[in-house]
């Protein structure tokens, strides 16, 4: 039997049978918590940045260390620069589409991102789709390695379901990959890329990693990626059904997503 097979039989999903946690010095995992803490609440922040503040709190880190462990975390300050460090230079990039758009229903924009999750001894990284219209998460996958594997997963799932007219995402490598725009462009869907340095291009998606990381993984420390995935999937379905938001009427993602999408039909 397949491990695919296998894997859909006990309900995991693929790239959780391959997981072995990235590992880091204990020290080194330590600031790399605190750089994930700071870079949520303030993602202006670059490397140079981030030394000072942690210099500041005591930490005798270089700004070398630093830049290497923000790579790693995939982590990169939103102001802009002359270049995007984890853009391949190979791949084709889009233009931005949403400046200006309107966004009245659900299904016309769906984004994308990933973050870094802590674990006590590794990290893994998350993947969502998420839709514009109603903050709705469409489906997630973790993944220990910056592949585009698992950001695939995450959407072949949410395509099964429906489609989007537009689908944006920042430049990262999985994203400008041709795997990843093939498959959109096999649905008919168009491509957006936020601009270099512009976390505003994708603000709904960095709005939900500030939630998910205050409301829920800074309050544990997940042991293991098993708990890691067991408690994310359960804190995003509460995000989905039974969170309200206020700048939706104080009507939960799921709520909107799905009373708008019926009056569509």
């Amino acid at each position: 039997m397949s491990i695919g097979r296998q894997c859909e039989l006990v309900g995991l999903s693929r790239s959780s049978w391959y997981y072995e946690v990235a590992t880091e010095s204990a020290a080194n995992l330590r600031v790399m918590r605190l750089i994930d803490a700071e870079y949520t609440c303030r993602p202006f922040k670059g490397s140079r940045q981030i030394t000072s503040w942690l210099r500041r709190r005591g930490e005798l880190v270089n700004r070398k260390r630093v830049r290497r462990l923000m790579r790693l975390m995939g982590l990169e300050a939103v102001a802009p620069k002359p270049r995007t460090t984890w853009r391949n230079e190979a791949h084709r990039v889009y233009p931005y589409l949403l400046r200006d758009l309107e966004i009245l229903r659900p299904n016309q924009v769906w984004a994308t991102d990933v973050t870094y999750i802590p674990l006590r001894g590794g990290w893994l990284y998350l993947a969502v789709i998420l839709d514009w219209y109603s903050r709705y998460v469409l489906s997630w996958r973790l993944s220990n390695t910056l592949d585009v594997g698992f950001c695939l997963e995450a959407l072949e799932e949410a395509l099964s379901r429906t489609r989007p007219e537009i689908f944006n995402s920042d430049q990262g490598r999985q994203f400008t990959s041709a795997m990843f725009t093939g498959r959109l462009q096999s649905a008919d869907i168009r491509i957006s890329m936020d601009g270099k340095g512009r976390a505003l291009d994708n603000v709904f998606v960095e709005r939900l990693w500030r939630t998910v990381k205050y409301e829920e993984v800074y309050v544990k420390c997940y042991e293991t990626p098993r708990e890691a995935e067991a408690n994310l999937g359960a804190y995003l379905g509460y995000y989905n059904e039974d969170r309200p938001h206020s700048s939706l009427g104080d009507r939960t993602p799921g709520e909107v997503y799905r009373a708008k999408a019926a009056k569509e039909k």
